[in-house]
């Protein structure tokens, strides 16, 4: 087997020092997790991956986008394999859950109040969040008939999701039975109106 060039080397232990960070913070969370034990994790030392990201904010920021690009890709593949309100309610429904139980909204809850003095680290927040309310919109608008899509503030419909799904993921931290029966029941609702009646 021909020997891994230097840049071959460092993508590799780049990608294992990723791997070992994304199961700790997901697993432990963001403060437990030391570049320790992501380095013993990951099978190197601490210098390896300090000589491979900046530290720990880095690698975190590295694991959320990640984890941020996949859940976009669940998400829109939720939307699009149900049509049916009913159908569609579940789907989001049951991502949600998926979602919330993978340990990601703890991760980027702590994350994001560490670093919200760094404004390098925050920008990149900010950016997703934009990214995540653009998307939000362009779903619902596929959701909606043209006419009602282009007569609501769908910018602003998509912030408020984003801001109830936050602050349902922080109740569900607090509260691991905290139930999605009224989201779902809320979101039919909402799903029901959205042809005009006849």
């Amino acid at each position: 087997m021909p020997r891994l060039t230097r840049a071959e080397a460092q993508s590799r232990n780049r990608e294992q020092v990723l791997r070992a960070a994304r199961e700790l913070f997901l697993r432990d969370g963001y403060h437990t997790t030391t570049l320790a034990a992501v380095a013993d994790a990951a099978g190197f030392s601490t210098g390896v991956v300090y000589s491979n990201f900046t530290g720990k904010p880095q690698l975190a920021l590295l694991v959320l986008r990640d984890i941020q690009a996949e859940q976009t890709g669940e998400l829109q593949a939720a939307m699009a394999s149900s049509q049916a309100p009913s159908h569609l309610a579940h789907a989001l429904r049951r991502w949600a859950e998926e979602a919330l139980d993978s340990g990601w909204p703890r991760l980027e809850l702590e994350f994001a109040l560490d670093v919200r003095a760094n404004p390098a680290m925050v920008a990149a927040l900010v950016d997703w969040q934009r990214a995540a309310s653009n998307l939000v919109a362009a779903l619902i608008r596929t959701q909606l008939p043209a006419s009602l899509a282009d007569a609501l503030p769908l910018p602003a419909i998509a912030d408020a999701v984003i801001d109830l799904v936050i602050g349902f993921a922080i109740r569900r931290l607090i509260n691991p039975a905290a139930s999605f029966d009224g989201l779902e029941q809320l979101l039919n609702e909402a799903l029901a109106l959205r042809a005009p009646s006849a």
